[in-house]
């Protein structure tokens, strides 16, 4: 099963599990959206639970934020990360304080799902990654599925939860397809070793996963036995698996698709200087994309993001 159609099933799943959830967005219905996740609901579940909506991201947010404070529990997609910019202040201002702001009266039960990340050549307004944008803020409960199973059980936990819950999607994973087991609902909570190791810790998320883990591939044949942690939730972070990962290896490399500066991972780097300082045998790396806009030219795009090879690199020089 693909990502894509993981996703998709976990929608569906969530659609015929209760009548109180239905998906909100752009191009979602007929079209079957942009990356063709909802292909085939509109006509399951009719125009009432796939609802198209118009070019006005503040708008739809504003309205699946009205339709939770009022007992129902819907799946917003913003169809990329660019585009929720222009939702920011339902998202910061509305979404994540009102459970603050009401002493408790109020619960925003809501999913934001939104495709994040680098495509392929599709230049620099539609390929940034502002996760930490939003996991910065109190309130939200930030998510990244790096795999097909996550793709398909984080949604059916993250509908449980009583706050609202932004799922980032990387573009360039919708393709990957893996074997997937039971859908079991994922446990936002903690974040997953996909790799064990003994040598240097690589910490990532979402659509870095592949290449940390074609890093630690490449790293093994030098004989550098790289452990792999996908941090499967951006907020909160999962502190205690990160801490007793160093605290094993000695060593760590955050790979992140953000700029450096202001990253998710200075973050992360700054959790392990106050966790797993004097377990720490070298500086702590961090593998970022270039301060630049994402360029459109493919060579140009290529050289700006993360890459295994970086990694490596990355890996090699904490062992020096």
């Amino acid at each position: 099963m693909s990502y894509r159609e993981a996703t998709r099933e976990a929608l569906r799943d969530a659609l015929r599990a209760d009548p109180n959830v239905f998906l909100i967005g752009e191009d979602i219905g007929k079209y079957g959206g942009t990356y063709a996740v909802t292909r085939g609901l509109y006509d399951e579940f009719g125009p009432e639970r796939i609802r198209d909506a118009p070019l006005s991201e503040s708008a739809f947010v504003g309205a699946g934020i009205g339709a939770a404070l009022n007992g129902m529990r819907p799946i917003v997609e913003i169809m990329t990360v660019n585009f929720s910019l222009l939702a920011l202040d339902q998202i910061v201002n509305n979404a994540a304080m009102l459970r603050h702001m009401s002493g408790g009266q109020l619960e925003v039960p809501l999913v934001i799902r939104m495709a994040t990340g680098a495509a392929h050549q599709v230049a620099a307004q539609h390929s940034n990654s502002f996760e930490n944008w939003f996991a910065h803020v109190p309130g939200l409960r930030v998510v990244a599925p790096a795999t097909v199973a996550d793709a398909r059980g984080m949604l059916a936990t993250a509908l449980r939860e009583r706050d609202p819950v932004i799922i980032f999607e990387h573009v360039q994973l919708y393709s990957v397809e893996d074997e997937l087991g039971d859908a079991a609902p994922v446990d936002l909570d903690r974040a997953a070793i996909r790799r064990p190791g003994t040598d240097a810790t690589i910490i990532t998320y979402g659509g870095s996963l592949p290449r940390a883990m074609a890093a630690a591939t490449t790293l093994a044949e030098a004989g550098i036995d790289a452990e792999v942690i996908d941090l499967r939730t951006l907020r909160p972070l999962d502190a205690d698996t990160l801490a007793a990962s160093v605290t094993r290896t000695h060593r760590a490399v955050i790979v992140d698709e953000g700029w450096r500066t202001g990253s998710l991972a200075g973050e992360v780097a700054a959790l392990l200087g106050e966790r797993a300082f004097w377990d720490l045998d070298a500086p702590i790396a961090r593998v970022c994309t270039a301060e630049v806009p994402i360029p459109y030219a493919k060579h140009l795009e290529l050289a700006a993001l993360p890459s295994a090879a970086a990694i490596v690199a990355a890996v090699k020089g904490t062992l020096a």
